[in-house]
């Protein structure tokens, strides 16, 4: 199994287009590019550097929009529209904030069944977001739902379930073991306490907060390993501000967004060889 990394385009400002970015994340190791469809302001733009610079896509859905309340029915709606709006890209796969957190779980076994039924119809890949005000971004609505879709896959974003729950997640083991087992795809950014984001995960600080997403991380790698993935996706998923902290009054941003993305997207790169390393079947036996 092979990292393939991902830069998202959020808090990339596309004013210029991609021409004085893609070129750098090429060098830097990048694969593919994850895009908020319609946010992404000239989507000629977005093709030809898809096409020159050879990156896959994974356009970001939003069911309903950016309003997670609605319906099943407007969620599926508005599901297929993206989905459809997308295939001529040939994404590698959708990542999408699904549902709504206010649901039951009758609703959401509804929507998640027919979401499914959509992936096998139009032969494509969604990966359902541990997102915070989407149904899975409350950790407790996952175990019910993974038992009636075993083949339903995760975008896992830890960081939303650290900021809902308050806490480095001491007693969710066994639901995190449930969600790297059907993670397809993973949001590296570290949350704490009381945010999704820490001001710059480089600080000390925050080691404790950064040694816990990665254990969290380690336990996908070794699950998408054990299902015979032959390659994890990973995007370094740090958001522009009020994601990012801000110094009060004048709003300069505490760290420099790129820097940390490109920072966590090495320092995921050497863990991971670590971690396949260690994993390697050694030879002989006893």
């Amino acid at each position: 199994m092979r990292l393939v990394l991902v830069r998202p385009l959020w808090g990339v400002d596309l004013s210029r287009g991609l021409a004085p970015f893609a070129p750098l994340w090429r060098e830097r190791g990048y694969e593919a590019l994850e895009a908020a469809m319609r946010m992404v302001p000239d989507r000629t733009d977005l093709a030809r550097a898809l096409r020159h610079h050879g990156f896959r896509l994974i356009p970001q859905i939003h069911t309903h929009g950016l309003d997670p309340g609605g319906p099943v029915r407007v969620h599926l709606e508005s599901l297929t529209r993206q989905l459809e709006e997308c295939l001529d890209l040939e994404p590698l796969f959708f990542n999408a904030h699904s549902g709504y957190d206010g649901w039951t779980e009758a609703e959401a076994i509804d929507f998640f069944g027919q979401a499914l039924e959509l992936e096998a119809r139009l032969g494509v890949t969604i990966c359902h977001e541990t997102h915070r005000q989407r149904y899975l971004g409350i950790p407790w609505h996952l175990p019910a739902l993974i038992r009636a879709f075993p083949t339903l896959k995760l975008t896992c974003d830890f960081s939303h379930w650290v900021c809902v729950c308050e806490r480095l997640l001491p007693d969710l083991d066994d639901i995190l073991g449930g969600a790297a087992r059907h993670c397809h795809y993973l949001h590296a950014r570290v949350g704490f306490e009381q945010g999704p984001q820490v001001p710059d995960p480089r600080a000390p600080e925050y080691a404790r907060h950064l040694a816990a997403h990665e254990h969290w991380w380690r336990q996908v790698w070794t699950a998408q390993q054990a299902r015979g993935m032959s390659q994890s996706p990973l995007a370094p998923e740090f958001g522009p501000p009020p994601y990012l902290s801000t110094i009060p009054y004048t709003q300069a941003p505490v760290a420099e967004l790129a820097e940390i993305c490109d920072w966590m997207a090495r320092r995921e790169q050497e863990q991971f060889e670590r971690h396949e390393g260690r994993q390697l079947p050694r030879a002989g036996g006893g």
